[in-house]
């Protein structure tokens, strides 16, 4: 198993950190442990994890704001941004694809993030008040003037990637996927073909995985692992592009989390887990 992907000139650990975590309940505000969130933030690069994907929307501003605060220069380091959800409070998210905004999202997240360019800016949702095209027009713009680098997408389908894919180079989609909830089936396997990073969001899935008495919970067992590093691994091998992106604000969790790229699951175990 390949432990690397290339997005453009960058070769990222295919194991990568997410984000959203680092905020308050319900992806709102302050994380009650902002101390605690900086010391897991400086520990990334410490582990050879290379690539952090966040959003403008996750606080909003706080994520991004923590990031700099750790890390910048970024020295090594492939920071993923995203942009096109608006936020109104505790758990709410609205898609907002207007040009002019999605043009202060960039220029917001370049601002907080502190650098002249960001290397990947994803749409983080298609609008769907506002034509596709005139979205994707927007995105391309912003990468002629040289504000962003390399472009991705999130929640997208196949036709929606080929849409894209008219207009600018897709470099990475990130829709959710893990053991639990495989609706993006057909989407993985596209980017597979096409050379598309896949990022699955919400890897992990802790609430729907059971673990007690299940083939998971043997199989980790005999791994030594836990069942949530056997996930990871599960996901790992499913496609050499996947780039499962787990987040956390605990240093432990992290640690816990990196060690999946050490669990090399056989064949027939992996198949035993897809039909979990």
């Amino acid at each position: 198993m390949s432990k690397h992907f290339q997005i453009g000139n960058h070769q990222i650990n295919r194991l990568g950190f997410g984000a959203m975590r680092i905020t308050g309940k319900g992806v709102w505000g302050e994380h009650p442990n902002r101390a605690q969130c900086l010391a897991t933030l400086k520990r990334i690069p410490e582990l050879g994890i290379n690539f952090i994907d966040t959003a403008d929307s996750y606080g909003p501003d706080v994520s991004e704001n923590l990031i700099r605060e750790a890390l910048y220069p970024y020295d090594g380091l492939l920071i993923a941004t995203k942009g096109g959800l608006a936020r109104h409070g505790d758990n709410l998210w609205a898609p907002l694809g207007r040009p002019e905004y999605l043009r202060q999202c960039v220029l917001m997240s370049l601002r907080r993030l502190g650098v002249e360019r960001i290397d990947l800016w994803q749409l983080h949702r298609i609008d769907p008040k506002v034509p596709r095209q005139e979205q994707l027009d927007a995105v391309a713009e912003f990468q002629k003037e040289g504000l962003i680098h390399h472009i991705g997408l999130s929640e997208v389908s196949v036709e929606d990637i080929k849409a894209a894919q008219a207009t600018f180079e897709v470099s990475t989609v990130q829709n959710q996927y893990n053991m639990a909830l495989r609706k993006y089936e057909d989407v993985l396997d596209y980017c597979t073909a096409q050379g598309i990073a896949f990022i699955p969001w919400y890897p992990l899935a802790k609430a729907q995985l059971p673990v007690e008495d299940t083939v998971l919970g043997e199989i980790a067992k005999r791994y030594e692992a836990t069942p949530f590093q056997i996930a990871l691994a599960w996901l790992l091998k499913r496609s050499p592009n996947m780039i499962p992106i787990p987040g956390t604000s605990q240093v432990h969790h992290l640690e816990e989390n990196t060690k999946a790229l050490d669990v090399e699951l056989d064949l027939s175990d992996f198949e035993s887990l897809s039909k979990f």
